[in-house]
């Protein structure tokens, strides 16, 4: 069997959950399966090669990179450039997929080459949504009127695929909310996973000191884009309502669009004069400082206001950190409230997505992070049974025999 796995996203260009989910599923699959990814970015030849050389396992696995046509690339400067470059994209994936028993798709950003893939070649096609565009109304921010066309892209691939794979239960519940036509039996929940080889606790302490960590201090950890959805303005918000001087330490980069960006430099400026004790790291980091910092973390936490899955909410666990969350989509599947840390109340505005009262928001943020910053033993409790859960829980392995069934299930059918 061979599968195509198209993405947005894919080593070395990795900034959120999909890429992330796409990194690891291609390398399990490819294990049992012969896998083709084609994924956005100028061609890596020389860190395929070293990947390929490293990894035999990889032997069924190859990668390609597409790059928009240079016209909408380059003469384009309007915020809907993102969504035609998608849509130019999805063409062009059609060039060379005939020998392919399967397409499986990757955010809306490729839905439309699953789409035009089964139509074309007769092809069967799996899509997995990692969030779903009716729920993101601040996308229009980003995309400006291209949210238009990125919601229509989305919304004729999902109602023609021949399977749809929700992240989680959450997910799949509101895939029946916001496309009711979809029939039931064609969602299938396949949750996502993580690397417990990779992921673990690490002693190494080289990115604190790099970063300006005060390693005798305990710190709250965010780690994540700066994007509505993630909700870390909220997390500085709840800054004043920590213990004064509390550490925090935000590893938050790649901003959706200069507003926010300008936002959230407002917010951490003026919680910083009011006496928060604020390590801002302005980037996406590497893996194996990330793995650092949720080590050493006394808490990790997740704001977001919507999140189907929340991978990294598994990474924290995975390196023993206790996480505080919110209480949202299929971060109530992965975080388990008082054993692997906290959930934390939203109440979504049914327009925006965002908090119906922000500040009591930041207000019940702040308590149960405060909480386990004064009982370090029941943080180091948490984080202990936060590594036993996904241990028992969230294997690529398993997500990867269970995904390669839902394959199956199609190819007999053809």
């Amino acid at each position: 069997m061979r599968v195509g796995l198209m993405t947005r996203e894919y080593p070395p260009y990795v900034y959120g959950g999909a890429g992330v989910h796409v990194e690891y599923l291609s390398r399990e699959l490819a294990k049992k399966i012969e896998v083709e990814v084609h994924a956005w970015g100028e061609q890596p030849a020389p860190a395929n090669k070293l990947q390929e050389a490293e990894e035999p396992t990889h032997k069924n696995l190859e990668v390609f990179f597409e790059q928009p046509w240079d016209v909408i690339s380059n003469g384009t400067q309007a915020k809907f450039k993102g969504a035609l470059e998608a849509l130019s994209l999805n063409l062009l994936q059609q060039l060379h997929l005939d020998k392919l028993d399967v397409i499986h798709t990757h955010t809306w950003y490729v839905s439309m080459a699953g789409f035009l893939a089964k139509k074309l070649y007769n092809i069967p096609f799996v899509l997995t949504t990692h969030s779903l565009e009716p729920l993101r109304a601040w996308k229009a921010e980003q995309l400006g009127s291209g949210y238009a066309l990125s919601s229509w892209m989305e919304r004729t691939a999902i109602l023609e695929a021949d399977a749809i794979v929700a992240v989680s239960n959450g997910t799949k519940a509101d895939i029946q909310r916001a496309y009711p036509d979809v029939d039931p039996s064609r969602i299938h929940v396949i949750y996502n996973g993580i690397d417990l080889q990779q992921y673990q606790y690490t002693a190494d302490t080289t990115a604190l000191r790099d970063y300006g960590i005060d390693e005798s201090k305990p710190y709250v950890l965010f780690v994540g884009r700066i994007t509505r959805q993630k909700g870390v303005t909220h997390l500085v918000d709840a800054v004043k309502y920590l213990e004064p001087g509390t550490q925090v330490v935000l590893c938050a980069g790649a901003p959706d669009t200069p507003e926010i960006a300008a936002e959230m430099r407002d917010k951490v400026e003026a919680a910083r004069k009011a006496g928060g004790n604020i390590v801002w790291i302005e980037k996406m980091v590497t893996k194996a400082e990330a793995i650092q910092l949720y080590s050493h973390c006394a808490v990790f936490c997740c704001p977001s206001v919507y999140e189907p899955f929340g991978i990294i909410n598994l990474e924290a666990m995975a390196c023993r950190a206790p996480v505080v969350a919110s209480a949202t989509g299929g971060i109530l599947e992965v975080v388990v409230e008082g054993e692997t840390g906290h959930l934390v109340p939203f109440l979504a505005d049914p327009v925006t997505g965002f908090p119906r009262d922000s500040e009591q928001f930041a207000r019940e943020l702040a308590a149960p992070v405060t909480a386990l910053l004064q009982n370090p033993a029941e943080a180091k409790r948490m984080g202990e049974a936060g590594r036993r859960r996904v241990e028992d829980t969230f294997s690529w392995t398993a997500i990867a025999d269970q995904t390669i069934e839902l394959y199956k299930s199609l190819t007999t059918k053809k």
